[in-house]
């Protein structure tokens, strides 16, 4: 059985003060969460994720998904075939994040619409998240 060898970037830390803190390391950033969005509906080859993240390099795509599998959130799969297929998809680990997502984006609404009530209509407010139809957030203040 391989071995696997974690190697912490050097804005990572292995040892957090606060477990919020170590949370918000893990999903935080301007990428992370747009990627983990792509894979709530199920896995993704490297190509398909890049092409849906707009404006994202190669260089900080293959950043953010070494760091997301050294956090155990997503892993990768790797066929022997050729050319290589490569696929990333969550762990059980990371699967529990969509009760997160959820969390978030139901206080980002009610935040948002607090301090701009007239947002309520607006094509941002409709859920930013993969969540099938019956698991669309059904809490947010601003909803009939």
């Amino acid at each position: 059985m391989p071995v696997a060898k974690f190697y912490m970037t050097k804005k990572r830390q292995a040892y957090y003060t606060c477990s919020m803190e170590a949370a918000l390391n893990v999903i935080g950033g301007k990428w992370k969460l747009t990627i983990l969005n792509r894979l709530l509906s199920g896995p993704k080859r490297y190509g398909e994720l890049h092409r849906s993240v707009a404006g994202i390099t190669e260089k900080m795509l293959t950043q953010q998904l070494r760091e997301l599998e050294e956090d155990q959130i997503i892993e990768r799969t790797i066929y022997p075939v050729v050319p290589p297929r490569v696929e990333y998809a969550f762990t059980e680990s990371g699967k529990k994040l969509g009760d997160v997502f959820k969390a978030l984006e139901i206080w980002g609404s009610n935040f948002q619409h607090r301090i701009n009530p007239i947002s309520g209509n607006a094509d941002h407010d409709k859920s930013c998240y993969a969540f099938k139809d019956e698991e669309q957030p059904d809490q947010l203040i601003h909803n009939p």
